[in-house]
């Protein structure tokens, strides 16, 4: 395996990602996230994927394989709080998902912690690294269901969304409901509309179940949230969960 020079990588990396930056992209970004604590330099996911495979090509070409090294890198590039580089972070991580093993759900829950700053960064993470590990290691559900109770609105999404991995392959319904109750009349606005995404995502294999809850809930539950979970139902379904009692 041969040595790498992580700083010259990362600028390699960081002036391709500037042949390709979209001022629009740039623009429209700042104007919805004017406090982000993430640099965004404007260049379109399409690209960043682009880029993102052809340096992971890279390093594979230069027998850069083990897990541990690419992990390691992956918290690298976002500590650079670019957030170009956290999505290929978060692409290399997939990646290399099946070499995952049970102790890094630390290094995974760090990342949602220190490196999760939106709706977007959040939804990357878990609905790929993060929720197949949480599919490969059912161990680590009950510290996945205490991120309900964090000050952080993110965490708390994460709770919901990390689940959905799984759920679209026929595998825990028997937590979302108890993820579903915590977050219920949640203050934040997407915290409610993850928690419904779950509730959709469920809907594909488990409608009836999620019908029931729903029903039992609606007086409580948001209508934001409620609209999410009955989306993919059929029209009379939706339209009793919809009625006001």
């Amino acid at each position: 395996m041969s040595t790498l020079d992580f700083e010259d990588f990362t600028r390699r990396i960081e002036a391709d990602l500037r042949e390709v930056v979209n001022l629009s992209y740039y623009e429209n970004h700042k104007k919805n996230y004017p406090k982000s604590e993430f640099l965004y330099m404007g260049v379109p996911a399409a690209e960043v994927r682009r880029i993102a495979k052809k340096y992971l090509k890279q390093l594979k070409d230069r027998r850069i394989r083990d897990v541990e090294i690419i992990l390691d890198f992956c918290t690298k590039l976002q500590q650079k709080k670019i957030s170009e580089f956290r999505t290929i972070a978060i692409q290399w991580s997939f990646q290399y998902r099946k070499q995952l093993k049970s102790k890094h759900f630390d290094l995974l829950e760090e990342w949602l912690d220190k490196y999760v700053t939106s709706w977007g960064s959040c939804d990357n993470l878990c609905v790929s690294t993060l929720g197949y590990f949480l599919c490969k290691f059912p161990e680590y559900i009950p510290r996945v269901k205490q991120w309900v109770t964090s000050p952080k609105p993110m965490i708390r999404r994460a709770s919901a969304v990390s689940f959905i991995f799984s759920l679209r392959r026929g595998r825990y319904l028997e937590h979302i409901f108890d993820i579903a109750d915590a977050l219920l009349t949640d203050e934040e606005d997407l915290v409610l509309k993850g928690y419904g995404w779950m509730l959709k995502e469920a809907t594909k294999r488990f409608q009836d179940e999620v019908y029931d809850y729903v029903i039992k809930n609606k007086a409580k539950m948001p209508r934001v949230s409620l609209r999410y979970a009955i989306e993919k139902m059929p029209q009379d379904m939706r339209k009793k969960a919809m009625a006001r009692d």
